[in-house]
C-alpha cells in the first residue's frame, strides 16, 4: 500500500455521500499551482475534513472494487498498477489531515480524529480482507511471467503480497472479522494515548515568578521562558513547558535543584499522573490486543509479527544487539557519575546524584574535563545559519540547491518553503517545507513528512517533504541559538528529507523513506556526522554577534569532547528500546509500572538515569504500529550508519565524490526497489560491522583489548 495509506491505517463503510454535496469542498480537488501541484493550505477548514473523508475513502472503495472485480485475467498492469494509481484523493485528503493532526490539533479536530480513527481501520480492513483482490495479487506474485519483469516490479509486486499477507488476507472470514475489530480497537485507542499526551504536555509547565528562578540560565533559555509565560498569558515572569525542547535546556543550565526536580518530574510522569489524561490503561489495552492480533495471525508475540517484514527478522538478533552494546554504556555512566558526584561532594551538596542533576553536573564535568561550555558553544549555533549549512552539504554531497519561494500556501506563518534542484542539471526534483517551532497543538520532537512521493509512473512527479521541530522562539528579532544536541537532530531529520529528495524510483510505494523501519534511519543518523566537519562549521558556525567563525581551537576541544556523554545516552535510549521490545515479547497482561521496575532492575539500570520514553509517554509505540517493537531501530541503523560512515574516512574524507555518488546510487536514491541488506551491500562492498558503531562511542569491542 501507499506510504500514507500505511501510516493513517484506514478502513470502510462510511456512508456514501454524493459528488455533488461535496463540490466546493477544497479537500476534494486535485492539488493545483506550480510543481504538479501543492496543497491549498489557504482553502481547508476542518469542517471540510469529514465529508471529504467520507467521500474519498467510498472513491477508493469503488477502485478497489473495480480492480478486485475484473473479468481479464490477473496482470502486473490490471493489478498491481491499478492499485498504485488508486485512492489518489484519499491520499492527498489524509496528507493533510496527517499535518493538522502533528501541527495544527485543535480540540475542534481532536474530536472529529477520535471520530475518524476508527473508520480509517475499518476502511484498511476492507481492502486488506478483499477476497478476490487478494486472489489476484496472489496471481500476479504467482506468475511464471514475474520472472520477465524488471527488479523493481517484482519488488513491488512482493511489497503488496506480503502487505496483504501480514495484514490477515489468508485468514477465515471468522478471523478475519476478529483482526478488523482489534484494528478498529487499537486506532481509538492510539487516537486517545496521543491525545492524552499531548494534554499533559500542554497543560503542565514550571512557573518562574522570581528573577533567583531564572538562576543559571543562559540569555536565550531565559528569553524562551519569557515568551512562553507570554504566550500563555500567565501572570508570572517565565514559564518552562513541558515539552523536551524547553525541560532539556533547564535541567542542563539551572542552578535551581528544587525547580530542576519539578521540572523533571512533570516531564517523566507526562500520562501517568492518575487523571483523566492517564496512559496506563490504554497501553495496557493497546498490548492486549496487539498479543491477540499476532496470534490469530499466526505469530507467537506481536514482536515476531513486527519483525517479520524488517531487516532484522527476529527478535532475538535486536536483543543480542542492544544487550552486547548495554553493558559498556553502562560501565561508562558509572564513570561519569564517580566523577559527577566529585564536584557535588567539593562543592559541599549532601546529596547522590538524581535523574534531575545528571545534564547539570554532566555539563560541569564537560567544561572541567574537556575545556567545553555548551554556552560557550551555543552562540555559533544559529537555527538559519545550520540551515544553509544542512543546504551546502546536500549540495557538496548529492548536487542539490535549494531556492526559497512564497508563491505556494502555507498551513501557518511559521513556515517556509524551498524548491530544490539539481544544481547540476538545473532540473527541479521536489519541495521542502520547513516548520522548525513549537507551539500549542504540535506534537513535541521532531520528524519528517512526505506530503507526496516522487513517482515516474506517469510522468516526473516531484516529491513534497517536510521537516518539523520544535525550537523555542526567543526575544523577537533574536537569532535562534540551539544546542550541540538539537543540531545533531536538525541534521538527522534533514538526512530524511534527502533520502525523499533523492528518490529516483517509478512506483510511488517504492520511493523515498518507504523502507524497513530498521533501516530508513540509517540515512538520517549517516548526514549527523557532517555537521562536525571543519567545512560546515568553518563556513556556517558563526557568532551570532561579531560574525566570527568558530575559532579552530573551540573545534579542536568539541572534538575532543565528542563521545562525552555517549554512555547517558545510549542508556537512556536503549532502555527504552530493551523495555519496548520485552512489553512486546510477553502475552500475558502487564503492569506497567511494575514491569518497567523489574525489567530495568534486571538490567541494573543506573539509577541516576531514566528511560528516554517511559511506558505511559512512548508515543513511539502506542501512537501507533509505527515503531512498536520496533525502537531497536534506532541502534540498528546507528550500526549501519558507523560502518558506512567508516566509508568516507578510509577514503578521501567527509566529502570524497566517488563514495558520496556511490551512497546516493546504491542508498538515497534507490527507496524500497530492493532488499534493504542488499542495498547496503552494494554500497559498502559487504554486510555491516557492528566494531565500527563501538569505535563511534568509544566503548570496548567484544573479544578485544
Amino acid at each position: 500500500m501507499k506510504k500514507l495509506m500505511s501510516i493513517f491505517i484506514m478502513s470502510t463503510t462510511f456512508f456514501a455521500t454524493s459528488a455533488q454535496s461535496n463540490s466546493d469542498n477544497p479537500l476534494l480537488k486535485p492539488w493545483s499551482g506550480p510543481y504538479g501541484g501543492v496543497p491549498a493550505f489557504n482553502e481547508y477548514k476542518v469542517s471540510d475534513f469529514k465529508p471529504a473523508i467520507q467521500f474519498a475513502i467510498q472513491e477508493k472503495l469503488n477502485e478497489v472494487d473495480v480492480i478486485a472485480n475484473n473479468p481479464k485475467p490477473a496482470t502486473f498492469e490490471n493489478t498491481i498498477v491499478a492499485l498504485e494509481r488508486s485512492g489518489q484523493t484519499i491520499e492527498r485528503i489524509m496528507t493533510v489531515y496527517g499535518i493538522y493532526r502533528s501541527n495544527l490539533s485543535s480540540p475542534e479536530f481532536s474530536a472529529i480524529d477520535r471520530e475518524l480513527s476508527p473508520k480509517f481501520s475499518e476502511f484498511s480492513d476492507k481492502i486488506n480482507q478483499n477476497k478476490k483482490l487478494f486472489t489476484r495479487i496472489e496471481a500476479v506474485y504467482n506468475s511464471k511471467e514475474k520472472s520477465k519483469l524488471t527488479g523493481e516490479q517484482q519488488r513491488l509486486i512482493w511489497l503488496y503480497y506480503t502487505n496483504f499477507v501480514r495484514q490477515g488476507a489468508q485468514l477465515n472470514d471468522a478471523d478475519k472479522a476478529k483482526v478488523a475489530g482489534i484494528n478498529k480497537e487499537l486506532a481509538t485507542l492510539f487516537t486517545r494515548f496521543s491525545q492524552n499526551l499531548l494534554a499533559e504536555e500542554h497543560n503542565q509547565y514550571v512557573e518562574l515568578k522570581t528573577e533567583s528562578d531564572f538562576a543559571g540560565l543562559p540569555e536565550e533559555v531565559k528569553n524562551a521562558a519569557i515568551a512562553e509565560a507570554k504566550e500563555r498569558k500567565l501572570n508570572v515572569l517565565g514559564c518552562i513547558a513541558n515539552t523536551r525542547s524547553s525541560i532539556e535546556p533547564f535541567l542542563t543550565f539551572s542552578t535551581r535543584r528544587d525547580l530542576r526536580e519539578k521540572a523533571f518530574d512533570i516531564f517523566v510522569k507526562r500520562g501517568d499522573n492518575g487523571n483523566e489524561y492517564d496512559n496506563n490503561a490504554t497501553l495496557v489495552s493497546i498490548l492486549q490486543l496487539r498479543t491477540q492480533k499476532a496470534k490469530l495471525l499466526g505469530y507467537p508475540t506481536f514482536a515476531d509479527w513486527s519483525l517479520s517484514n524488517k531487516m532484522a527478522k527476529d527478535p532475538k538478533k535486536t536483543l543480542a544487539l542492544m544487550e552486547s552494546v548495554w553493558e559498556p554504556a553502562v560501565e561508562q555512566v558509572h564513570k561519569d557519575v564517580a566523577e559527577m558526584q566529585k564536584i557535588v561532594d567539593s562543592e559541599g551538596g549532601n546529596f547522590k546524584i538524581q535523574p534531575w542533576d545528571y545534564r547539570f553536573y554532566a555539563e560541569k564535568v564537560r567544561k572541567a574535563k574537556y575545556d567545553l561550555d555548551q554556552n560557550e558553544v551555543k552562540p555559533y549555533l544559529q537555527l538559519e545559519n545550520l540551515r544553509e549549512g544542512m543546504f551546502w552539504v546536500a549540495g557538496e554531497l548529492f548536487n542539490l540547491s535549494f531556492k526559497q519561494i512564497t508563491n505556494v500556501p502555507v498551513y501557518h506563518p511559521d513556515v517556509r518553503v524551498w524548491e530544490v534542484s539539481n544544481k547540476v542539471t538545473g532540473k527541479v526534483v521536489g519541495l521542502w517545507y520547513f516548520d522548525p517551532y513549537a507551539r500549542a497543538g504540535k506534537r513535541s520532537g521532531a520528524w519528517m513528512n512526505a506530503y507526496r512521493n516522487q513517482e515516474k509512473l506517469d510522468g516526473n512527479v516531484l516529491t513534497i517533504v517536510s521537516n518539523n521541530c520544535n525550537f523555542v522562539k526567543g526575544a523577537p528579532n533574536e537569532p535562534i541559538l540551539i544546542s550541540w544536541e538539537d543540531a545533531s537532530t536538525l541534521f538527522h531529520e534533514f538526512g530524511h528529507a534527502l533520502h525523499g529528495l533523492c528518490s529516483n524510483v517509478t512506483y510511488p510505494s517504492l520511493a523515498g523513506t518507504s523502507v524497513a523501519r530498521d533501516y530508513v534511519e540509517f540515512p538520517s543518523q549517516l548526514l549527523e556526522h557532517w555537521l562536525a566537519t571543519p567545512e560546515v562549521l568553518n563556513k556556517f558556525a558563526l557568532h551570532y554577534k561579531t560574525n566570527q567563525p568558530i575559532p579552530q581551537a573551540l573545534v579542536e576541544r568539541i572534538e575532543k569532547a565528542a563521545n562525552f556523554g555517549e554512555g547517558f545516552s545510549t542508556v537512556e535510549t536503549i532502555s527504552s528500546s530493551l523495555v519496548d521490545m520485552k512489553l512486546h515479547l510477553a502475552t500475558e497482561p502487564i503492569d506497567p509500572h511494575k514491569f518497567e521496575k523489574e525489567t530495568l532492575d534486571a538490567l541494573h539500570m543506573p539509577s541516576e538515569i531514566v528511560m528516554r520514553h517511559r511506558i505511559p509517554q512512548f508515543g513511539h509505540i502506542f501512537s501507533s504500529d509505527g515503531y512498536a517493537a520496533g525502537y531497536y531501530s534506532y541502534l540498528w541503523a546507528d550500526v549501519i550508519n558507523a560502518d558506512a560512515w567508516e566509508a568516507f574516512t578510509e577514503g578521501k574524507g567527509p566529502y570524497d565524490k566517488a563514495v558520496a555518488k556511490r551512497l546516493y546510487d546504491t542508498v538515497f536514491s534507490v527507496g524500497n526497489t530492493i532488499d534493504q541488506e542488499k542495498a547496503y551491500e552494494n554500497f559498502r562492498g559487504r554486510a555491516p560491522k557492528s566494531d565500527a558503531l563501538m569505535r563511534a562511542r568509544n566503548f570496548p569491542i567484544k573479544g578485544k583489548k
